[in-house]
């Protein structure tokens, strides 16, 4: 793969096999910028966990301390708190009727909306949009809080650009966005040591070892520096 000017000379100063504490690669990473628009910064772990045993995937719903500083459109199927979630400051609220615009292709996951959120007396309706929403990773579920009866306090979070649901992929590995490069330095610092505390914490009883074998800090464009945990 041929990588860029800007990619190369970022690249080359990373110092070979060094473990980079969160602060300074924040900081190296905010000096040094690899494309002109406002980049997103993630963190990638890499798990000591089984991927193939079901018991030991990590999944959970975190709120960062500090805005992701990406706008988020919600969408809220509820057959009893329509007004809630306007008042909230949903970008599309509806219940039987907006589960069928989905059904028929005019109201898209990731087209339409980032976040659907569903309360618990009209998820049985959604059974028929699942193989839509399922592969999209858009599904509503009580286990990532995006089925709710608290659809207000909900709304609002993911609004602010705070909340966000994770799960392990199917080597084992996270990916999360922890903010954006334009963001001040102790914000995103903050956001991250956040993110990594919620994983921890969600190691399973089932495995042994370490939860974080590894976890690499990069913006959307640049290459990854590896960090000492």
């Amino acid at each position: 793969m041929k990588y860029g000017k800007n990619y190369r000379a970022i690249a080359e100063k990373r110092e070979a096999g060094k473990l980079y504490d969160i602060k300074e690669a924040v900081s190296i990473l905010k000096e040094n910028r690899a494309a002109q628009f406002d980049e997103t910064v993630e963190i990638h772990f890499h798990l000591g966990i089984d991927p193939k045993k079901t018991d030991q995937l990590v999944r959970g719903t975190t709120i960062f301390p500090n805005s992701l500083g990406r706008a988020k459109r919600i969408a809220v199927v509820t057959g009893s708190k329509s007004s809630e979630a306007k008042e909230a400051g949903a970008d599309l609220v509806g219940g039987e009727e907006l589960i069928a615009e989905i059904k028929e292709g005019k109201c898209s996951p990731g087209v339409h909306f980032d976040i659907l959120l569903a309360t618990p007396d009209i998820m049985p309706k959604l059974a028929t949009v699942a193989k839509i929403l399922g592969p999209k990773g858009m599904m509503p579920n009580p286990k990532n809080e995006t089925v709710t009866s608290k659809v207000k306090d909900t709304v609002l979070a993911l609004k602010k650009g705070s909340k966000a649901s994770f799960k392990t992929d199917d080597s084992g590995n996270i990916h999360q966005s922890v903010g954006k490069i334009s963001m001040p330095e102790k914000e995103l610092t903050e956001n991250i040591h956040s993110f990594i505390d919620t994983v921890q914490r969600l190691k399973p009883e089932s495995m042994k070892g370490r939860l974080i074998v590894s976890a690499t800090l990069a913006t959307t464009m640049g290459p990854g520096f590896r960090l000492s945990l």
